[in-house]
């Protein structure tokens, strides 16, 4: 048995009805901040030590500022500074020498509006109309309202009544109030079997996943296509900071999660198929570093723009934790060399690659799909036997994977040849 957090973002559905009063909530918690930080400040300068969050709720407890919000929600903020100051305090300890301290809160003359946490006992949630009441500090209390009714939205594949909610923050974000539900559950699933799979990840198909035995292509078109689209669209907008620029901002970072939830959820299902217990990840770690002279790398017009907008880590969190919830072990591995090799006999040869897409064995002979022979390679990481049999198995699948699409229509991956059929 174990237990996983996670944190399922909502949209507000009557954000007009509640901005004000969360607007109200969110400067508090910045003067709070600011209150705490001065109180830190000073004891620094009389001691030479900062109070941890203990010596913060004592202190201030009975301030002005700390009734503005519910007592849970303002513990939250004193104790959000305390692990500020433990961090800043750790990267000087280790050497860093340009770590700041945590600052104030504002903006210009004014104050930003900060996250607003929720404890159990500063929130109550209605699964049944979706919607969740959050309370009001004792300073900020009305005689009508003591509380803020949020009526919220999930994405379609969250159920949270299959979650114990264990915290709500309210968050502003791209100038407009959004809800964060911190989930706790027990979890013990059965793996789906001894099946080992790779994923190998790229550009143009976003993943290439190896089954050994079978493959499958899921290209990234549709993603490129977003990240075309709204690049010109913004590049339209007189001001960066502008609302519409903001809207396509808010729109393109919608369609991409979509999408990368999409994609980790088909891979995943697809694994537990094919009874896989074990699901390994190439490392892209390195796709963003420097070149040999110290410069960012080129990878050209289009691929830099591409490697811009892409998000692999975000893609690879949403892999992890679906698979887990399934009893899948994901597992990540060096790259290296696995777009060189044959996975069929082994050979490692620099001009094997023949084209983008191709991959061509001068020693046995095997026709690959290059993305699915990386993945393969990937998957015989962890099963290096396989790579010796000098290309005596059946290799076709190599060359022929199975392409699913993302469909627009449907928000999900299918098959080809399903999604091109598709009545528009």
């Amino acid at each position: 048995m174990s237990r996983t957090i996670r944190t399922f973002e909502a949209t507000i559905t009557n954000q007009r009805q509640v901005r004000d009063d969360l607007d109200q909530l969110g400067w508090a918690a910045s003067k709070l901040w600011n209150v705490s930080r001065y109180y830190a400040q000073e004891q620094w300068d009389e001691t030479g030590e900062i109070p941890d969050d203990g010596k913060l709720k004592a202190e201030l407890k009975s301030h002005e500022r700390y009734t503005d919000l519910h007592s849970q929600s303002s513990q939250r903020v004193l104790e959000e500074l305390a692990e500020a100051f433990n961090g800043w305090y750790g990267k000087r300890r280790n050497g860093d020498d340009r770590a700041r301290p945590p600052g104030y809160r504002k903006n210009g003359d004014s104050h930003p509006r900060s996250t607003v946490s929720f404890k159990a006992a500063g929130f109550k949630h209605d699964a049944q109309f979706t919607r969740v009441r959050l309370s009001k500090g004792r300073n900020l209390k009305e005689h009508r309202s003591d509380f803020i009714l949020c009526e919220y939205q999930t994405r379609p594949d969250v159920d949270l009544t299959e979650w114990d909610i264990q915290q709500v923050r309210a968050v502003y974000k791209r100038d407009e109030w959004r809800l964060q539900f911190v989930c706790r559950t027990t979890i013990d699933p059965e793996p789906p079997g001894n099946g080992v799979a790779g994923v190998d990840l790229g550009i143009c198909n976003f993943a290439a996943v190896s089954f050994g035995g079978e493959s499958v292509l899921y290209p990234g078109g549709a993603l490129k296509e977003d990240e075309y689209y709204f690049t010109k669209k913004k590049a339209k907008c007189d001001d960066s900071s502008s609302r519409e620029a903001i809207r396509l901002d808010r729109k393109r970072t919608g369609r991409r999660t979509h999408f990368l939830h999409a994609l980790s959820k088909a891979i995943v299902e697809e694994c537990v198929e094919r009874g896989v217990g074990t699901l390994v990840v190439g490392d892209l770690g390195g796709i963003r570093d420097d070149d040999e002279n110290g410069e960012a790398r080129n990878w050209g017009d289009h691929g830099n723009l591409d490697l811009h907008g892409w998000a692999f880590d975000r893609f690879t969190t949403l892999l992890d934790y679906k698979a887990e919830s399934e009893g899948i072990d994901v597992e990540s591995v060096s790259e290296r060399n696995t777009s060189k090799s044959c996975s069929s006999c082994g050979r490692t040869d620099d001009n094997q690659r023949v084209e983008r897409g191709l991959y061509v064995c001068e020693k046995c002979d095997t026709v690959a799909n290059a993305d699915v022979n990386g993945a393969e390679n990937i998957r015989q990481k962890v099963l290096p036997s396989l790579a010796t049999d000098g290309g005596d198995r059946d290799n076709g699948w190599l060359a022929q994977p199975a392409v699913h699409l993302f469909d627009r229509s449907e928000g999900r991956f299918a098959p080809r040849e399903q999604v091109v059929n598709r009545e528009p």
